[in-house]
């Protein structure tokens, strides 16, 4: 247990020792979804159907107290910023019952989405932004079920040197059952490597990012581009009709100044961005 707790709290220093916590930008700020706007399926940008995301006990959570019926109403909350060369962490965890009529995948199942279409460009009936889902799964008391596994809703990657056209692939995670926190970290490298981590631990890598494929629907074809490489984009987090919080995230930005003469220079930064550098 002990050990677990040293995982949570150093969590990326693990891979970035010459960083502190003061370095990471808190995309949540414990209060309020400032900086964040709510995408549900059937409903423009914005609107907060049946004030599914909200912040309780200064964590933002996902809600289902006011569906009487979930009526695949799948929805994504999105940070107001694109990043391309990053660490995005959260700590999160599952509580309660599934919405009513939700489907059964869909139990304990929430999921991170990186490298994602901008929230201004989903359509008012699409179900999932063109992503990466990291999909974050709660244990069901019974056998295993990993988190931090990969799926693809209208994208492709490389793995092992091959393209990747399955909608997901597990991790070697092991399973969370009951109401623990966890800590899961992606790390992405534009459009290089993302690698996934649960509490310390990596558990999934691949590259190469791309648009293709199906499992999203109500998308403009326009945006649908097939055969672009992702080497940004949105972060979102997912409501699939089981309760989920989330007490912190947070993101290391690994694009900056690289010129050690500089004062924001930082020796973590994998990708330049000199226009950035102050003296």
């Amino acid at each position: 247990m002990l050990i677990r707790l040293f995982l949570l709290a150093v969590g990326a220093a693990l891979l970035l020792p010459a960083q502190t916590p003061k370095d990471w930008i808190q995309l949540f700020n414990g209060k309020n979804l400032d900086g964040w706007t709510p995408k549900i399926r059937g409903y423009a940008a914005g609107d907060n159907y049946n004030n599914t995301f909200r912040v309780t006990d200064g964590k933002l959570t996902v809600n289902y107290d006011q569906y009487t019926d979930f009526a695949e109403k799948f929805g994504h909350i999105f940070y107001k910023d694109s990043f391309s060369y990053y660490i995005i962490a959260v700590e999160y965890r599952f509580v309660g019952d599934q919405a009513p009529k939700g489907p059964g995948w869909a139990t304990r199942n929430s999921g991170i989405m990186v490298h994602g279409q901008p929230v201004a460009t989903m359509g008012k009936d699409q179900n999932f932004p063109i992503s990466i889902e990291v999909q974050l799964l709660g244990g069901l008391g019974k056998g295993p079920r990993t988190t931090a596994n990969l799926c693809t809703p209208g994208t492709h990657v490389v793995m092992n040197g091959a393209l990747l056209e399955r909608h997901c692939t597990n991790s070697t995670s092991k399973t969370y059952d009951g109401d623990q926190w966890v800590r899961v970290e992606v790390k992405v490298l534009g459009d290089g490597k993302i690698t996934h981590f649960v509490d310390g631990q990596q558990v999934l890598e691949y590259e190469k990012a791309q648009i293709g494929g199906g499992t999203v629907d109500g998308h403009d074809p326009a945006v649908k581009k097939d055969g672009t490489i992702l080497k940004e984009g949105s972060i979102s987090l997912q409501s699939e009709s089981h309760p989920v919080e989330f007490r912190k995230v947070e993101l290391l930005n690994l694009k900056g100044c690289m010129d050690k003469k500089a004062k924001n220079y930082k020796s973590w930064f994998v990708e330049a961005d000199n226009g950035s550098c102050r003296y």
